[in-house]
């Protein structure tokens, strides 16, 4: 699963999601895409869940690129705590995600094989998602 090799904060606030993402909207890699269209938090399993479902679909033909990365730390106390005593600790990694941003790429195979890879990939994730393709390859 992916996460940081080192971070400069064991642990971060939540933080908020408001707005659309201001980077990271425009497909650069592949040709085919899946894009978010909700704010979300993706944890490194769900990550993990689509690249695998993408991947065992195309037969791992093409190449896939991921856009997002769980660089953010969600902390959890243990259960039947009580109350106070500090924050819990670090359990799991996720990634922000905003609405407009680019999560995954493919390319090297047809579109029919990709607008499949993507769907199952999105059936893994908690958002809704929206599959697109690079502008200059429509046709």
């Amino acid at each position: 699963m992916l996460m940081p090799k080192r971070v400069k904060h064991r642990k971060v606030m939540r933080g908020k999601m408001k707005g659309n993402a201001g980077r990271g909207t425009t497909v650069t890699f592949g040709t085919y895409a899946l894009k978010a269209l909700e704010p979300a938090w993706i944890t490194s399993r769900q990550i993990e869940a689509a690249r695998v479902a993408m991947n065992r679909f195309m037969k791992r033909d093409g190449k896939i690129w991921i856009r997002i990365f769980p660089d953010k730390p969600v902390t959890k106390k243990p259960a039947e705590t009580r109350m106070g005593s500090g924050k819990g600790n670090p359990e799991f990694w996720v990634a922000v995600v905003k609405p407009g941003r680019i999560m995954f790429e493919a390319e090297g195979v047809s579109q029919e094989v990709a607008t499949e890879a993507f769907r199952l990939a999105a059936k893994k994730l908690p958002i809704k998602t929206k599959f697109i393709v690079r502008p200059e390859h429509e046709g």
